[in-house]
């Protein structure tokens, strides 16, 4: 009987950990670092997952979920969280694997306040030509809180007709909160389109002149900004009830100081 594989403990110098909270790895169950769930979506069918993630501003720790997913020819996942958790550390992490003709939708906000990091970190393998990807993530951090975002694209050799973007944007409300993006590319086929965009700043300071000019209060006029921000990672939600509730949980956890 072959021998076990020792589960290994990641360090902030493992390039996917890069950004994680170094101390609370090193006291975190191994196993629960190295555990993965797994999704598989049948050739020619849709699955869906919404989630929103919070916890109360005296929570501590961390946590990490990590899931794999696979999707079979012709089949489509679509994937939308957001991580307002006030706890430490968090991590939700996505490993996706596309067939042939096989799509992923992928739309995520981190709200982050006091000393929380949150990240999401994805790999997405286009395994097979004309499969699809679009990942669209968001952060808005307050206080001294830290949203990341680690997105890998993977195009395998004849992987033609690949069609794969994402694009992560950062509001900083607070001097004292920061963001982080690492997008990658790795594309093995010459017949491909493949996009990433970041960009890490304050919230438009033009806009909420023009609004403040046309009579709407300030914290008014930042909570739309902040409210169409967070609104971006959503719009491919296709039943607006759930894209209406999960926009308007989001806006209740943010700091009402720091809007």
């Amino acid at each position: 009987m072959p021998e076990a594989t020792a589960l290994q403990r990641p360090t902030t110098r493992d390039e996917a950990w890069r950004y994680a909270d170094g101390a609370w790895l090193a006291q975190a169950p191994v196993d629960w670092l190295n555990h993965w769930g797994t999704v598989e979506v049948p050739p020619g069918e849709t699955k869906h997952f919404n989630a929103f993630h919070h916890s109360g501003p005296q929570a501590s720790g961390g946590s990490v979920h990590r899931t794999r997913v696979h999707v079979g020819a012709g089949g489509r996942y679509e994937h939308f969280e957001i991580n307002a958790s006030h706890i430490e550390y968090s991590r939700i992490e996505l490993e996706v694997t596309l067939e042939e003709g096989a799509h992923f939708e992928f739309g995520a906000v981190t709200i982050g306040r006091a000393n929380a990091r949150q990240e999401f970190v994805t790999r997405v393998i286009h395994k097979a030509p004309n499969a699809t990807s679009n990942q669209v993530v968001r952060a808005v951090q307050a206080g001294q809180s830290t949203g990341n975002y680690l997105g890998r694209i993977e195009v395998v050799r004849d992987a033609q007709k690949t069609d794969a973007a994402q694009n992560f944007r950062a509001i900083l409300l607070e001097k004292g909160a920061s963001a982080n993006a690492k997008p990658e590319l790795e594309i093995f086929a010459d017949d491909v389109k493949c996009a990433h965009g970041a960009a890490i700043g304050q919230l438009d300071q033009a806009a909420a002149y023009y609004m403040a000019a046309r009579g709407i209060p300030p914290e008014a006029a930042r909570k739309l900004l902040v409210q169409a921000f967070i609104a971006d990672a959503l719009t491919a939600i296709e039943d607006r009830r759930i894209a209406d509730r999960m926009l308007e949980r989001a806006l209740e956890q943010l700091d009402e100081a720091a809007l």
